[in-house]
C-alpha cells in the first residue's frame, strides 16, 4: 500500500496522444472519459489523496517450491506448445473485481468507524483512472515497457486498487528508478507487436483487448498471433525478469477453477450458452459474453497444434459450433477450419 497526491496532470500529454493515435480501439469510453480520467474530481469531488494497493493474484499452487520461476515457465511452455487453449492467469478464480472491492469496503468501513465521518470512493479497475501512474506516485513499482507496473521484489503479476479520499494522509513518495535497462523481452515476446516504443500498448494489437474489450470480428492477419489463448495474455510477464520474484495470492479466491486451469477444446467448444453462464458465474470471464467466448474458441482452435487425429476432431468441434452461429462467426469458424486443414494435408 502506498499514498499518493492527485495531481496526474503529468498523463496528459501521452494520453492525449494514444487517443489521437486511436490505439484505444473500439474502447470508446476512454476517449468519451478523455482528459476527465486525469480529475480525481470526477471520481470522488474534494479528494486530496489515492491509497494505491497492488493484491497478488498468481495462486501458490502454482509457483513451484524451490524455484518460483519455474512455475511460470510451465505456463509459457503451454502458450508455445499451442495444443490447449490458454486462460491468463489473473482470471482463473473468482472475479478480482467483487473480492477486491468487497475487502476494501469492509476497510473503509472500519478506518470511517476510527476516525468519524470521511469522504472516500473505493475503485477497482471500475473507474476511469489511470491506475499505473498512480501506483507509481505511491511508491509501488515504475511502469516497465509493457505498460504495466513493476516492483523489484514483487515482479508484476498483482492487481491495482484504489481509495479515493479526502483524508490528509502522509505521502509515501513517487517510485523514480526504472529498471527494466536495456532489457527488452516483453517486447520481443509479444506475439502481435503491440508493445511500441515509449512504454506504449497499442490496444488494437494487444491479444488481451482482441479476446477481451473487442466486440467485433478479429482481423485475419492478427489471428494466428492469438495462438490458442482464448482470454487475455500472459506472454510479457511470463518472460520478464523480474517475476523471478513472483509472490503467491494470499486470497483462496484467486485459486483456479478446475476447467480454467487446464481446459480442453471437447468441454469448452460444446458448451451451450447456459452451460457457459453457468461455469463463468463469478468469474471475470463472463463480462466477455457467449459470443465472444465463441469467437476466440474459434480462432484458437484454428491455431492449435497436434496430431492428425486431435485436428480432425477440432475440425468437427468447429462443425458443431455453427448452429447458430452468426456470420462473423461463421466466417472465424470457416478461418479455423481451413488453417487446420492446410495443417493436416
Amino acid at each position: 500500500m502506498g499514498v499518493s497526491d492527485t495531481d496526474l496532470s503529468t498523463c496528459e500529454p501521452h494520453l492525449q496522444a494514444w487517443l489521437d493515435q486511436g490505439m484505444h480501439g473500439t474502447m470508446g469510453y476512454m476517449a468519451r472519459h478523455g482528459m476527465a480520467r486525469l480529475d480525481v474530481n470526477t471520481i470522488l469531488p474534494g479528494a486530496i489523496r489515492i491509497v494505491s494497493l497492488r493484491i497478488p493474484y498468481v495462486p501458490e499452487s502454482l509457483l513451484a517450491a524451490d524455484t518460483e520461476q519455474d512455475g511460470l515457465n510451465s505456463q509459457l511452455a503451454r502458450v508455445q506448445e499451442a495444443q490447449q487453449p490458454y486462460i491468463s492467469l489473473y482470471a482463473r478464480g473468482r472475479d478480482y473485481h467483487k473480492v477486491i472491492r468487497k475487502r476494501l469496503q469492509q476497510w473503509m468501513d472500519d478506518v470511517h468507524a476510527e476516525v468519524g465521518p470521511l469522504g472516500y470512493r473505493v475503485t477497482v479497475d471500475s473507474a476511469p483512472t489511470p491506475e499505473v501512474e498512480i501506483a507509481r506516485k505511491a511508491g509501488l513499482g515504475w511502469r516497465g515497457k509493457h505498460s504495466l507496473l513493476v516492483h523489484p521484489r514483487e515482479g508484476s503479476m498483482f492487481f491495482l486498487a484504489e481509495v479515493f479520499t479526502n483524508l490528509p494522509l502522509p505521502l509515501s513518495g513517487e517510485f523514480e528508478q526504472d529498471h527494466c535497462g536495456t532489457c527488452s523481452s516483453c517486447v520481443d515476446a509479444c506475439p502481435t507487436g503491440a508493445i511500441l516504443p515509449g512504454r506504449v500498448v497499442d490496444a488494437r494489437r494487444c491479444v488481451s483487448y482482441l479476446t477481451i474489450e473487442h466486440d467485433a470480428g478479429i482481423d485475419p492477419e492478427l489471428r494466428r498471433g492469438l495462438g490458442t489463448r482464448i482470454y487475455g495474455c500472459d506472454d510479457c510477464q511470463l518472460v520478464c525478469p523480474w517475476n523471478k520474484f513472483t509472490r503467491p495470492a494470499v486470497h483462496a479466491d484467486f485459486n483456479a477453477r478446475p476447467h480454467m486451469n487446464e481446459p480442453d477444446w471437447a468441454t469448452l467448444m460444446c458448451w451451450t450458452e447456459a452451460d457457459f453462464l453457468k461455469h463463468t458465474e463469478g468469474s471475470a470471464i463472463r463480462r466477455i459474453g457467449f459470443w465472444r467466448f465463441q469467437r476466440n474458441l474459434a480462432v484458437a482452435a484454428g491455431n492449435a497444434q497436434g496430431e492428425k487425429a486431435q485436428l480432425l476432431e477440432l475440425t468437427g468441434l468447429l462443425d458443431a459450433m455453427k448452429a447458430g452461429a452468426d456470420e462473423v462467426l461463421l466466417e472465424h469458424i470457416a478461418w479455423a477450419q481451413a488453417e487446420l486443414n492446410q495443417r493436416m494435408a
